[in-house]
């Protein structure tokens, strides 16, 4: 039997989605991707030559659980450099990914019955998580008129007295959204009055960044004691595969994150940590090519689907995705398949186009879809001009 823990978890949506796309090309269908959140870059090769020599150098024993030194002082130094925000080693752990370190602070904090506020449209993984950790995931949502993003006036009227943390990304999985300093400080404003509150904030999409520097709620006067700082380096030197993520906490939290760990994975790969020290010590050239690349997706992208009728956009800040709104197909039909919501609609496309994304339900807004263009500029564009053959067949 398996423990009512599992059985209140729902499935990953977008790791469900890139199952059913391989059961079609197993068929021997072209299935254009664009379900997953992953770069489609390699990984620059100096940090490939470091991961080289770490093993060359014989870096294959246990490491320490919340890291090695020299890749805790890298992370502070860039915090310092990018950030302007000081930290010492002993408030960094660095983790299996920026997933395990959600998770690490979630179990090291979260009570049954506390209350964890969740921005919205959120990464699939923060509602489940928070369901593991025996808490109550509190939706608040954000619009598409204003970019997606919650206001510090719906905040502060969400609050509870069972309020324990607030959890969002920065720039934002699903919806390329990035808060600005102005909102991020009226956000602080409200928590002011509830010193008590922590405040999580996924920065992952850090150097995916379209609108210029990219601003952390940590480098508010106040915040950072209160801020657990989330970040990692898939996203933004395309180490996905390599599993390596951290945060920078609070001390206090930061050595409950380590015992949380100690008990689970204990240390990340060693080779993994080698490389991520080149990567954060080393040049960023690549990464910068990486979001110049993305940019000008995000351009050509968006403008091919504003020409779609019944697509309705944002204008993605950051990350490698676009949300759009897909409601106005609700009730459409062709060949006796009915689009009631948006999961219909990606099956629709999944079966009718060999596109493959992501119903926008599992990211709590069930109005809209996600796509990655982490994707060639010619998928991309055959992609669209498949989703909109696709859709001009629906009465």
């Amino acid at each position: 039997m398996i423990s009512k823990r599992l059985e209140a978890l729902s499935e990953s949506a977008t790791l469900a989605m890139a199952v059913k796309a391989r059961e079609l090309q197993a068929q021997g269908h072209h299935v254009i991707k664009l379900n997953l959140g992953e770069p489609d870059f390699n990984t620059p090769e100096h940090i490939k030559e470091a991961a080289k020599k770490a093993v060359d150098d014989n870096f294959t024993f246990y490491p320490p659980v919340a890291g090695y030194p020299d890749l805790k002082e890298a992370i502070c130094q860039k915090l310092k450099r990018d950030n302007q925000l000081n930290y010492e080693p002993s408030q960094i752990v660095v983790s299996t990914g920026a997933k395990q370190s959600i998770a690490n602070v979630l179990l090291s904090i979260v009570d049954k019955g506390d209350e964890v506020i969740i921005f919205t449209p959120y990464w699939v993984t923060y509602i489940e998580q928070v369901k593991l950790a025996e808490g109550s995931p509190v939706i608040l949502k954000g619009t598409l008129e204003n970019d997606f993003k919650v206001t510090a006036a719906q905040l502060k009227e969400t609050i509870t007295p069972k309020t324990k943390a607030v959890l969002f990304s920065s720039p934002c999985n699903p919806t390329g959204s990035v808060f600005t300093k102005k909102e991020l400080t009226e956000i602080a404003e409200v928590l002011d009055e509830r010193k008590d509150i922590l405040v999580i904030s996924d920065e992952i999409y850090e150097y995916i960044n379209f609108e210029g520097t990219h601003f952390s709620i940590a480098q508010i006067p106040g915040m950072r004691e209160r801020t657990v700082l989330v970040n990692g380096f898939s996203k933004g030197f395309a180490m996905t595969g390599w599993r390596l993520g951290y945060i920078a906490a609070p001390k206090w939290l930061a050595s409950a994150c380590n015992k949380i760990q100690g008990q689970v994975t204990s240390g990340t790969s060693t080779i993994s940590q080698k490389a991520g020290v080149a990567a954060l010590t080393g040049s960023l050239d690549a990464t910068k090519e990486m979001a110049t690349a993305y940019r000008r997706r995000r351009d050509m992208v968006r403008e091919k689907l504003s020409k779609i009728d019944g697509f309705k956009t944002n204008v993605p800040a950051g990350a490698f995705y676009i949300f759009p709104d897909v409601s106005a197909f609700f009730g459409k039909s062709y060949e006796g398949t009915t689009i009631e919501d948006s999961y219909d609609f990606s099956m629709f496309i999944l079966n009718q186009a060999h596109v493959s994304i992501v119903d926008g339900a599992a990211f709590g807004e069930p109005n809209c879809i996600r796509m990655s263009f982490a994707a060639s500029d010619a998928d991309l564009e055959e992609a669209i001009l498949r989703i909109e053959k696709a859709v001009s067949l629906l009465e």
